[in-house]
């Protein structure tokens, strides 16, 4: 496959000790750019930067984010694929680019909520040398749209949690969106290419390495700042629902105890899925109803889509 690599003049000396990636698909990491760079003079040359253009083929942002590179002081590269690789073999490409000990995954649209987020990174590399460590994520900068008023109840009441939450089951509360990785752990495990469209490749990453090496959680935070609409929930469930079959094949027992495959296994007795499936889908993105009873419907009709598929 075909990618076009630039380099700002910081990257050729660099030596850092912690890589930065950061993948993205018809988005613009500008803002987060700019706000990773205001610590590169406390950082001390400690962090680097490479960003990878997942395949949006869009001439017109690859020079916006060329000359937005250029400006950094932080060293950075932005590696512009021709094709979608895919959220698994993305990432995976990206660590080779990284040439730190510990790489950062964060997402494109994550915004860190502390102005001292990555020196927080640094000084937990340095102090504990950790295999894997899960910062957190928050909705604290998120749009209040109305429309995205079903996403910020379902993402606050089971993802937003304090690192004391995330602790008593370390393999489940672990994303790509704010996620710290020791190289050598990456090498022995990493991300499933086998995981296409969305959802899951980072928890069942999770669940194999938690089997060998310690996961930390601590709080971290930043803020995802793309919260989807319902019909865009709904997509994505549509989606991961093939993922979400691979994972229960690989780790049968860890999945078990989750809520959603319960509810899944509940669902796929009743014979009338597909009617449930158009009704829960109906009732969650009806702006009559409250939004905590939209977000039980979505939360059904995740639960329906999962069904077809254990």
């Amino acid at each position: 496959m075909s990618a076009d690599i630039h380099d700002n003049r910081a990257w050729a000396g660099a030596t850092p000790a912690l890589s930065v990636l950061i993948p993205f698909l018809r988005d613009d990491p500008t803002d987060l750019l700019g706000q990773l760079d205001r610590e590169a003079v406390a950082l001390g040359g400690a962090v680097e930067i490479v960003l990878m253009d997942d395949g949006t083929s869009d001439a017109a942002l690859t020079a916006r984010l060329k000359q937005t590179v250029d400006a950094l002081d932080l060293p950075a590269r932005l590696i512009t694929l021709s094709i979608n690789e895919g959220r698994a073999r993305g990432r995976n490409r990206l660590t080779v680019a990284g040439r730190g000990r510990a790489y950062l995954f964060l997402d494109s649209d994550m915004k860190p909520d502390a102005p001292g987020f990555l020196q927080a990174w640094i000084a937990l590399t340095a102090q504990r040398d950790p295999a894997v460590a899960f910062g957190g994520f928050s909705l604290d900068q998120a749009p209040g749209d109305a429309r995205f008023a079903v996403h910020r109840t379902l993402s606050g009441a089971s993802e937003c949690l304090p690192a004391s939450e995330r602790a008593k089951q370390p393999e489940k509360y672990v994303y790509t969106s704010n996620l710290l990785v020791r190289r050598d752990v990456f090498t022995a495990e990493t991300f499933d290419p086998g995981f296409s469209g969305w959802g899951w490749e980072d928890v069942e990453w999770a669940m194999r390495v938690s089997r060998r090496f310690e996961v930390v959680h601590i709080d971290n935070p930043a803020t995802h700042m793309g919260l989807d609409t319902v019909e865009d929930l709904a997509r994505k469930f549509d989606q991961g629902a093939g993922n979400f079959a691979r994972v229960v094949a690989l780790h049968p027992q860890i999945v078990a105890a989750y809520p959603s495959y319960k509810a899944a296994r509940a669902l796929k007795r009743l014979p009338a899925r597909s009617w449930l499936r158009g009704l829960t889908r109906r009732a969650a993105g009806s702006s009559v109803l409250p939004v905590k009873a939209r977000a039980f419907a979505l939360r059904l009709y995740r639960a329906a889509v999962y069904a077809d598929a254990v």
